[in-house]
């Protein structure tokens, strides 16, 4: 289920879907190789234990060389895919905002500040497109690599997996404790930053600091 403030989005990312589950299969291939390589390595030392010889050593440096390799393309193929979306969606979100605000009438401008409505064009925008690119690419690759390494740890040991994940309630509390401070926090400075751009403008337009008496009024102090 869409969040309520994310839904506008969902038509965006529709013109993109082609693009989105190719970054969400390079998302599948990158950690799926990034959980194979400490199988390799479990399989080179118990081999190696066993008996040393420069074709094994060989063979399994050229392995895990691969495996480097190949998770480091697809993991570019991600960036690439993915970051690139949420460029395209951030250039459609302007146009389409500009287009907006052409259309608005004259009184509009007069209830807002023109600096505000920079700031939401700019930094504002900026975040949404943080939002649609990082945010989701790094949650992607959470879930995809905590899902196969889950798998793997219980394969291999039910009650070290047990041991290794029973600290996650107190991290999400955690987490959800300091996301919270932050997410307030970071509203705080979206319009701190919405005020600066404001009064900006509104000095070199030449709207604050009349000149009296041959001497500007400070604003610094605003």
């Amino acid at each position: 289920m869409v969040p309520k403030s994310l839904r506008p989005l969902v038509p965006y990312l529709k013109r993109y879907r082609r693009d989105l589950l190719l970054g969400g299969l390079c998302v599948l291939l990158t950690n799926g190789i990034s959980v194979q390589f400490p199988r390799v390595v479990q399989h080179a030392v118990d081999d190696l234990h066993q008996a040393v010889t420069s074709h094994k050593l060989a063979t399994y440096a050229l392995l895990i060389i691969g495996v480097f390799a190949a998770k480091g393309i697809f993991q570019f193929l991600t960036r690439w895919v993915v970051i690139g979306i949420s460029r395209d969606i951030e250039f459609d979100l302007r146009n389409d905002l500009f287009a907006h605000l052409e259309r608005l009438s004259y009184s509009y401008y007069q209830r807002n500040r023109t600096g505000d409505i920079m700031a939401k064009a700019t930094n504002d925008l900026n975040a949404v497109r943080m939002l649609l690119g990082p945010a989701i690419m790094y949650s992607a690759n959470t879930i995809v690599f905590t899902a196969l390494a889950l798998y793997y740890m219980l394969k291999m040991s039910p009650m070290l997996t047990l041991y290794a994940f029973l600290p996650l309630p107190v991290a999400s509390i955690v987490i959800q404790y300091f996301g919270r401070r932050i997410h307030e926090r970071f509203e705080r400075i979206q319009a701190m930053f919405s005020d600066i751009s404001a009064r900006a403008q509104e000095n070199f337009s030449g709207r604050v600091g009349p000149i009296s008496y041959g001497r500007i009024l400070p604003t610094r102090s605003r």
